[in-house]
């Protein structure tokens, strides 16, 4: 086992890959990962983690759910466990030069000792990944070629996994990844960088600058192709502060007609300094791409409680809501507001009316408040709350917009909406976690990584 050819193939002063050291590792659940390669020929690479390193094959037509399938896997110079996270454009000028996306992560388990069926040409190993489950083998031929093989048994459905376009990381696709290459080389000038944006905790524009670059790959995906409005505080969030939502010339920015009105979005992480620079601190989001404005697909319930309630209340709300959400076979994502309270969203994978997907989210709040007329309410009539949960579902109607997972909010501290598990309910409040925070989590796993699955 040895890194030596990996690194003698790169220059990392050019590359952004990472440099080879083989690592020992606390944790002993093994790391798989296959990331999508357009090289000078497309292909897929097959990586298993084996003894601190990646053993690696190029396998120009991906892995196939089909067990009559004996896809040709090209063994490569072994790569280091750190690769299994890489994305991202490799130089033209380097071994390897082109995009990289991460099609699947996941763990693995050996069905055979590794160390004796390696030495025989042989591996067989069950897949525990988003995309790609159940046992499969590798099996050499002659030289450096193996053939890959799904056995039989454990999966009925034949995957085609040439129809799955997005980065299992992201979101993002090939050429989305390409585009962003410049994203850690910003040609922003950021001016007044001292100003204190949030004068209490004495958080800067520059601190804001730098969380929204830290947050922006986990960011990204909620943001592109996706019409925003964002709330700008010239003054910093104890001054003037006013709603943006229209298109202004501007060459980060992507102008889409609405009914004759001109909205816009982002799609480089320069868009997004670009705002913040114009004083832009809260991120709000349509809930359908701007590619396709008839389809929603992202639906959202705003738990808005009365302030007199206790949290333990309104944790019992989000409970209550995701109890028949569980019903009804919708899977369902947890984030704080940055506010009083939890915002319960939904991703919708089929295409879907706006006045179907509006009537859904109304017959969910329906249930909630007949059932429970004493705790929830859908007037959105301060008086009319008093005692009560308002169930904001309001949110899911074409032209609406909600608060972006990880964007920071307008309020005394820096706080975030922050994606959380949803065993961590009972554990975090909804205005707790704050900009440094928020920051020390994305080094955690994803609680939403399955979030943009197969869109």
């Amino acid at each position: 086992m040895s890194l030596d050819k990996y690194n003698k193939k790169r220059n990392f002063n050019t590359t952004s890959e990472p440099k080879g050291k083989t690592k020992k590792k606390s944790n002993k659940r093994l790391v798989f990962c296959v990331q999508r390669h357009l090289a000078k020929k497309a292909h897929y690479d097959f990586r298993l983690e084996y003894k601190g390193e990646l053993l690696s094959w190029a396998v120009p037509k991906g892995p196939s759910y089909n067990p009559k399938d004996k896809r040709l896997a090209i063994h490569v110079e072994n790569h280091p466990l750190d690769y299994k996270n890489f994305e991202g454009v490799i130089a033209k000028s380097e071994y390897g030069g082109g995009t990289v996306m991460l099609f699947d992560i996941g763990n693995y388990e050996m069905l055979e000792d590794f160390s004796k069926t390696l030495k025989k040409g042989y591996l067989k190993f069950r897949l525990h990944g988003e995309r790609l489950k159940g046992d499969w083998a590798l099996i050499s031929m002659k030289d450096d070629n193996w053939i890959l093989i799904k056995e039989k048994g454990d999966v009925k459905v034949f995957n085609d996994i040439s129809k799955i376009k997005r980065s299992i990381k992201t979101g993002r696709t090939m050429s989305e990844i390409k585009q962003n290459v410049d994203s850690d080389r910003l040609d922003v000038v950021i001016t007044h960088p001292e100003k204190k944006l949030y004068k209490s905790l004495k958080v800067t524009k520059s601190d804001v600058v730098e969380y929204y670059k830290k947050v922006y790959n986990r960011m990204f995906p909620f943001l592109k192709d996706r019409l925003i409005s964002t709330v700008r505080a010239p003054s910093g969030v104890n001054g003037e502060k006013f709603f943006k939502k229209h298109f202004s010339e501007n060459k980060y920015l992507i102008k889409k007609m609405v009914s004759n009105e001109d909205y816009y979005y982002i799609n480089s992480l320069n868009g997004l300094i670009n705002e913040v620079q114009l004083n832009s601190i809260e991120f709000h989001i349509w809930g359908c791409n701007a590619s396709d404005l008839v389809h929603p697909n992202i639906m959202v319930f705003d738990l808005d409680p009365d302030e007199s309630l206790p949290i333990t209340q309104v944790r019992e709300g989000v409970k209550d809501l995701k109890k028949i959400l569980d019903k009804l076979k919708l899977k369902a994502y947890l984030k704080t507001s940055g506010g009083k309270g939890y915002h319960v969203v939904i991703p919708f994978y089929e295409k879907i009316t706006w006045a179907k997907f509006r009537q859904i989210a109304e017959n969910i709040t329906s249930i909630m408040v007949s059932k429970y007329p004493e705790k929830y309410t859908d007037n959105i009539r301060l008086k009319n709350r008093k005692g009560k949960i308002m169930i904001d579902y309001f949110r899911n109607i074409k032209g609406s917009t909600f608060i972006a997972p990880y964007s920071l909010r307008i309020k005394n501290k820096p706080t975030v909406s922050m994606p959380i598990k949803w065993s961590e309910l009972d554990k975090i409040k909804p205005n707790e976690i704050t900009l440094d925070l928020a920051i020390k989590r994305l080094k955690r796993k994803d609680p939403w990584e399955s979030f943009f699955k197969n869109i």
